[in-house]
């Protein structure tokens, strides 16, 4: 035999009014939860963005830094050889100098004088 409710509902309005008010906030929460979840994801896309090009910029900044500290040594050689070269050009200027390069070099004499080559090496005995 089925047995028969027989507890009637009080105030059914109120009971509507409070089942309504539980599925709106059932559906807020839904909402909330999916509002937090897309904030969430951009939020996370943003991110790994931000720090793939913090990442990309400082290994450029790297590549930079060395290229510069590279090219500041060439800097440097080529300053001092510029000096070496000016310091010669300066000394080729120079007709006494010349004339003793001449002289040491391709056996040039004046008048009068004569020519002895030395070997540069100190004999063995």
């Amino acid at each position: 035999m089925a047995r028969r409710n027989k507890v009637s509902r009080i105030n059914e309005a109120y009971f509507d009014q409070h089942d309504a008010q539980v599925k709106r906030q059932k559906r807020r929460k839904k909402k909330l939860y999916r509002r937090l979840m897309i904030f969430g994801i951009a939020a996370a896309i943003i991110m790994i963005s931000l720090i793939s090009f913090h990442v990309n910029q400082r290994l450029k900044h790297h590549n930079m830094q060395q290229q510069y500290t590279e090219l500041s040594d060439q800097l440097a050689d080529m300053e001092k050889e510029e000096k070496q070269l000016n310091g010669e050009i300066e000394l080729l200027n120079d007709e006494e100098y010349l004339l003793q390069i001449a002289k040491t070099n391709y056996f040039f004499t004046e008048k009068g004088e004569i020519v002895f080559k030395l070997p540069e090496e100190e004999p063995s005995y």
